[in-house]
C-alpha cells in the first residue's frame, strides 16, 4: 500500500475527530462555499469554478494552478478543497523544507496512484518561490505530462519569483486581503460552529474590532487570536472575551513585512512617496513599520540620501547633507537609538521644500547623448597641456573666467549639436528660486547679452 493513503486516512480521520487541532485547522472550508471573500474567484463561471467542475458537467480536467496573494487569504484551503471536491489526493509540501529529491518522490508516487489506484493527485506546493530556478524546473515534466495537478501558493509577484515556463504553463489567480466584513464572518462562524468554539464564548464589539486591527487581512492570524482570547477566558471562569483579556492574551500584531520580498519595497517605495508628497505622519508611519521589522537601518538611511537629491534636489541643498550625516551616524551608532536619527533626517526630508529639477536636468542630458547627441568638444576647451596642442588649434583662444568681471566668460562651452539647449529648469520652491534668479543672469552673461 502507498504510505500516502495512511497520510490521507490520518486527515479523514483529523476531520472527524478534530481533538486538539489548531482552529484554523478545524475551520478551514471543506467545500467552496464555506470559503470567505475571493469571490471574483468563487462567482458561478469563475476560474475555481471550473477547475472543480461545476458547469461543466462533471469534474474539470487536470490543470496547474498559481494562487498569488498576501498570507491567510485562503491560499492552502483553495488547494484543499480542489482536491477534495474533484476527489483528488491531496499532498502538501512547503519549498521551505522540501527540495527536487521530496518532490520527484510525490510524483512517482503520484504516477504509481494514478497508474495502480486510477486516482489522480494534487500537489499543493507553498512558498514556491523559495523554490530555485533549478528546483523549479523539476516540476515541469510533472506539469506537462499531467501526473500531478500542482497548484502553488506564493506570497511574492510571480512574474519575478517564478520561471517563464512554469508560468506559462499555469493558470495565474490573485487572491485579494480579506475584508473586515470576510473576518467578522469568519470570527463569527468560529465561535459558534461545533468546529470552533462551539457557543462557549462571545465575543463583544470593542473585542472584535480588535481582533480586525491585529489581523491585517489575514483569517489565520485572526482565528490564532480568537483562540488565544477564548482560551484564557475560559480559564479565568468568564463567559465572553473580553477586551482586557484578548489584549493579555495577544501581545500586539506581528508586522506585515517581509525584508526578502514585495512588502520590503512596497513599504519602502510609500515611505519615498510619503517623503515626496510631504505627509511627514505617513512618513513616520512607513519608517515605524520599517525599524519595527527589523529592517538593515543601513538600507533606510540609502533611501533617505537618494530622496534628499531626487525629491528635495535644489530647493534645499542641504537637505543631502542631512541624509549623508545621518547615514554616517547610524552606521556609527545603529539600533536602538538609530531610529530617531533616520526619524529626524524623514521629518526634515518630508518637511523640506520639493525639486526635482536635478533629476530631470540629468536625465534630459542622459537622453541626449543616447539619441547620439554628443558632438566635438569645441577646440578652446579642449586639452593644451601637450606638445603639438597649440598646432591643432585646441585650447586657443579660450577665455579664462577668473580674469573676467564676474568670473563669467561669454564663450561657447557646449558642442554644437546641443548649443543653446537648456536641461537644467529651476523651480521657484525654496532656495531654488534664488538659484533661478542667478541661472537667468548667468545665462544672459553667457550669450553675450
Amino acid at each position: 500500500m502507498e504510505p500516502d493513503l495512511f497520510t490521507a486516512a490520518a486527515e479523514e480521520r483529523q476531520e472527524r475527530e478534530p481533538g486538539n487541532s489548531p482552529l484554523a485547522v478545524r475551520m478551514r472550508p471543506r467545500v467552496l462555499d464555506e470559503v470567505v471573500g475571493q469571490q471574483h474567484l468563487l462567482k458561478q463561471g469563475a476560474p475555481l469554478r471550473r477547475l472543480v467542475g461545476e458547469g461543466s458537467g462533471g469534474p474539470a480536467g487536470p490543470s496547474s494552478v498559481i494562487l498569488w496573494g498576501p498570507p491567510g487569504t485562503g491560499k492552502t484551503t483553495l488547494a484543499y478543497v480542489v482536491s477534495k471536491a474533484t476527489n483528488k489526493r491531496f499532498v502538501e509540501l512547503s519549498a521551505i523544507t522540501a527540495g527536487v529529491k521530496e518532490v520527484r518522490a510525490v510524483i512517482e508516487s503520484a504516477k504509481r496512484q494514478s497508474g495502480g489506484y486510477d486516482r489522480e493527485t494534487v500537489l499543493f506546493l507553498d512558498e514556491i518561490h523559495r523554490f530555485s530556478k533549478a528546483q523549479q524546473d523539476s516540476l515541469l515534466p510533472a506539469v506537462e505530462n499531467r501526473w500531478v495537478t500542482l497548484i502553488a501558493a506564493t506570497t511574492e509577484n510571480p512574474y519575478f519569483s517564478i520561471i517563464s515556463p512554469l508560468l506559462s504553463r499555469s493558470l495565474l489567480l490573485t487572491l485579494e486581503p480579506l475584508t473586515d466584513e470576510d473576518l467578522s464572518g469568519v470570527l463569527r462562524r468560529a465561535l459558534t460552529h461545533e468546529r470552533g468554539l462551539g457557543g462557549a464564548v462571545t465575543l463583544p464589539a470593542d473585542s472584535e474590532a480588535h481582533l480586525l486591527r491585529i489581523a491585517g487581512g489575514d483569517a489565520r492570524r485572526a482565528l490564532t487570536a480568537l483562540e488565544a482570547g477564548a482560551g484564557a477566558a475560559i480559564a479565568k471562569g468568564e463567559a465572553e472575551i473580553t477586551l482586557s483579556t484578548l489584549e493579555e492574551s495577544v501581545d500586539r500584531a506581528a508586522v506585515k513585512y517581509d525584508r526578502d520580498g514585495d512588502q520590503h519595497y512596497d513599504v519602502a517605495s510609500a515611505l519615498i512617496k510619503s517623503i515626496r508628497g510631504s505627509d511627514v505622519d505617513a512618513t513616520l508611519h512607513y519608517l515605524a513599520r520599517m525599524i519595527e521589522a527589523g529592517e538593515d537601518p543601513r538600507f533606510i538611511a540609502r533611501r533617505l540620501m537618494i530622496s534628499a537629491s531626487e525629491d528635495v534636489g535644489m530647493a534645499d541643498p542641504t537637505a543631502l547633507q542631512t541624509a549623508v550625516a545621518a547615514a554616517q551616524a547610524v552606521a556609527m551608532i545603529g539600533f536602538p537609538e538609530a531610529r530617531i536619527i533616520l526619524s529626524q533626517a524623514a521629518i526634515a526630508l518630508a518637511l523640506a521644500p520639493k525639486s526635482n529639477a536635478a533629476y530631470m536636468a540629468i536625465d534630459a542630458a542622459l537622453a541626449d547623448v543616447r539619441k547620439g547627441l554628443a558632438g566635438p568638444v569645441p577646440p578652446h576647451l579642449r586639452d593644451g597641456h601637450y606638445k603639438g596642442a597649440a598646432k591643432l588649434g585646441h585650447a586657443q583662444g579660450y577665455q579664462y573666467p577668473h580674469d573676467l568681471p564676474g568670473a563669467i566668460a561669454a564663450q561657447q562651452y557646449a558642442p554644437d549639436e546641443i548649443h543653446g539647449r537648456r536641461y537644467y529648469e529651476p523651480t521657484r520652491y525654496g532656495a531654488e528660486a534664488r538659484y533661478a534668479d542667478v541661472l537667468d543672469r548667468v545665462r544672459e552673461r553667457l550669450s553675450g547679452e
